[in-house]
């Protein structure tokens, strides 16, 4: 393993700690595929809020030593450590991680909130701020019984103190890292800190390219409310076109039901079958506000062509034909209605034909986690040297007389 393969000056040996929310075998999405990327080629020790991966056999993490919190032994911890929210801030300022020089963090929710010192540089991969304390919290109260009644106050109270502490917490982060300008703009406005831009890696290599495509739509996706299937589904059953969805979760038996004669739920598939839908369709269908959004850069590397909504991250992964041209990977819908994905589609239709699938093959190689590498620790190796040198400004500062 190398511990960093960038030409800049890094001192080695040096002590490195990479610290992540949780991880757990139902934790496998982009934040999770940064921090092993991360782990390819920066020799850190692993820690989390709770582990349940390192005695998981199908793990790359399996058989490793990483540190954890007294979460890990709350009753249904396995499950996730959401229903503890209020002991997260908490929970996460017990890793004692003093003995390191470099404190890397990937962070949606409060892994930027680890306690460091002075001489310890933080940089910290920021997914999305804590978004049920910010930007979905009227959501999240809206859809919850927590939200309404007595306890929808003190379910009030506690959000307003996780944004303090979250806000907070900002502060004990010397650099951040964005994994779209879509939330570098949300790292701005709630936290007031510039961010790099460095999107996550998406292994496009895994997926077989395609030129010939199949008459049929495919969505995939897990199935919660966020995700908006029931609204593609429903913009189908309408349209009469066949759509293909794949994926698992609470929504699967509503999502069943609410299928028309043209749409066909598969549930949960291997990866095998999602590639060859994915490589096979006419063009990959998202309805869900993302940060960054994984699976339509996964579509557009096996050549299929993206309708997606146009809010988040999917707003700098697909290129609207209509502004692109010949460089189009897909459509951009800007509202989160049916009626808006039916014009989307109707669009699509009328465009298909001037599609090209390597363009979309190539323009989602330029999320490859060769780029995710080349990136990230350029910027790692930037970040020490401006650290460092402003550390030894401050020292000589303090060394200095008052009287001069």
């Amino acid at each position: 393993m190398n511990q960093l393969t960038d030409e800049r000056s890094f001192p080695s040996p040096h002590k490195i700690a990479l610290v992540h929310e949780w991880l757990t075998p139902k934790a496998t999405g982009g934040s999770e595929l940064v921090v092993q990327e991360i782990l390819k080629h920066i020799n850190a020790d692993l820690y989390a809020l709770i582990d349940f991966e390192s005695t998981n056999p199908q793990s790359y993490l399996y058989g490793r030593s990483i540190g954890t919190t007294f979460l890990q032994h709350f009753p249904l911890a396995r499950n996730g450590v959401q229903k503890y929210l209020p002991f997260l801030p908490l929970a996460i300022e017990q890793l004692d991680l003093r003995k390191y020089d470099v404190i890397l963090s990937s962070s949606h929710a409060v892994a930027k909130g680890v306690l460091t010192g002075p001489n310890q540089l933080h940089l910290c991969y920021c997914h999305a701020p804590m978004r049920y304390a910010w930007d979905l919290t009227f959501d999240y109260l809206r859809s919850s019984v927590m939200g309404r009644g007595p306890q929808g106050v003190l379910t009030r109270y506690l959000l307003h103190s996780l944004r303090q502490w979250d806000a907070l917490s900002a502060n004990r982060v010397d650099y951040f890292i964005a994994n779209s300008h879509h939330t570098a703009r949300r790292i701005w406005r709630y936290y007031r800190r510039p961010a790099e831009v460095i999107y996550p890696p998406v292994d496009t290599d895994r997926f077989p390219f395609q030129a010939q495509k199949q008459d049929f739509y495919l969505t995939v996706s897990r199935l919660v409310s966020y995700k908006r299937i029931a609204l593609i589904v429903n913009a189908f059953n309408q349209l009469g076109r066949s759509l293909v969805v794949i994926g698992s979760g609470p929504e699967l038996k509503m999502i069943r039901q609410l299928a028309g004669p043209t749409v066909q739920v598969l549930g949960w598939q291997p990866n095998e079958v999602v590639d060859r839908y994915m490589a096979e369709a006419k063009a990959f269908v998202y309805a869900a506000y993302e940060d960054f959004g994984i699976a339509p850069v996964e579509a557009q590397a096996c050549g299929t062509p993206v309708l997606a909504y146009g809010y988040g991250g999917t707003s700098e992964t697909v290129r609207d034909i209509r502004q692109h041209g010949e460089n189009g990977t897909g459509v951009l819908f800007h509202q989160q209605t049916e009626a808006a994905l039916i014009e989307a589609v109707n669009i699509f239709e009328q465009f298909q034909g001037q599609f090209n699938p390597d363009i979309a093959r190539s323009h989602a190689r330029s999320f490859s986690p060769a780029v995710f590498q080349q990136r990230y620790l350029s910027f790692l190796g930037q970040c020490y040297d401006a650290f460092h040198e402003n550390l030894g400004l401050s020292d000589s500062l303090k060394a200095k007389p008052l009287n001069g």
